[in-house]
């Protein structure tokens, strides 16, 4: 499903995250009866009386003209699932190697966009937290229509935040939710590997259900620079080092895969579905893993 409408360099163009969630998500869908995953909506089963204060999606409009009634069009896999985002904003998530590329936040936030756009079109709550070195903002689980417009204020005004302290993050935010359902991460995972992984285990540990988007940007996976190169660490202001690339990018991409294999092996061991992400990567690929992820919960 490499639909080039779904392509970073596109989506950016877009300009409004309203925009580019719907897009994405709309392009998406009409992408289904190409993929593995054709049929993966809910079919529709029956109707049950509306009850006031549910959202109005699937209010079947037709039978109100002709009962003068609301009902609702139930669906054979109608879940009531609730999900909470978490969106990485700390000072590592706002790299980009090429200015063509969106930031690593960036990146994180129209896949945010598109998957709550996603969630409340099913039906589903979707709430959001941002984070840094700790939570930032919090936008509570709901299914409401209005919920999209308060997740989209949020994600369109990210920090530039500081440090990360990933692990801790992850703690604090595991017991404010009140109620089992997904936590959807979106982060370089770049704290000690340890910490994150406690952090992830508590979710698990309280019923949680947890997909994990690991976003980097291409040349932190391959350091394929050319010449001599400074690099600035983002969460330490002033240090700066230069070097050649090409002298040590073997070493680098041993020590980087090994990193990536420690999380990729503690994370199946905790039952937590990782998905590898780089901002030059297109979406579908992201979308059709969070489908798997809610099929695997129905």
């Amino acid at each position: 499903m490499s639909d080039p409408l779904l392509s970073p360099e596109t989506i950016g163009s877009l300009g409004r995250l309203d925009l580019i969630a719907r897009l994405m998500v709309e392009g998406f869908l009409m992408g289904l009866h190409r993929s593995p995953y054709h049929g993966f909506s809910a079919e529709f089963a029956e109707y049950r009386q509306y009850i006031p204060g549910e959202p109005v999606n699937n209010i079947d409009w037709r039978l109100f003209a002709k009962t003068d009634r609301h009902y609702l069009k139930v669906f054979a896999e109608e879940t009531n699932l609730r999900a909470t985002i978490l969106v990485d904003c700390s000072a590592s998530m706002s790299y980009r190697s090429d200015p063509k590329l969106p930031l690593k936040r960036t990146y994180a936030a129209w896949l945010a966009a598109a998957l709550s756009y996603l969630l409340l079109r099913q039906n589903d709550a979707v709430g959001l937290v941002t984070f840094d070195e700790q939570p930032l903002e919090r936008v509570p689980a709901r299914s409401m229509r209005r919920q999209l417009f308060q997740v989209l204020k949020v994600l369109e005004h990210l920090p530039d935040g500081h440090g990360t302290r990933l692990g801790p993050v992850l703690h604090n935010v595991a017991e404010r939710i009140p109620r089992r359902g997904l936590v959807i991460l979106l982060s370089d995972m770049m704290d000690d590997p340890a910490a994150v992984l406690d952090g992830l285990k508590h979710f698990r540990h309280r019923g949680h259900e947890v997909l994990v988007f690991q976003v980097l940007d291409p040349r932190e996976v391959d350091l394929k620079f050319s010449g001599e190169v400074e690099f600035e660490a983002l969460e330490e202001p002033g240090r700066r080092v230069r070097l050649e690339p090409a002298h040590m990018g073997a070493d680098y991409r041993r020590g980087f895969e090994a990193w990536r294999d420690d999380l990729r092996r503690e994370c199946r061991r905790r039952l937590v579905d990782m998905v590898e992400m780089t901002t030059s990567t297109a979406f579908a690929p992201a979308l059709a893993a969070y489908l798997q992820k809610r099929r695997r919960m129905s």
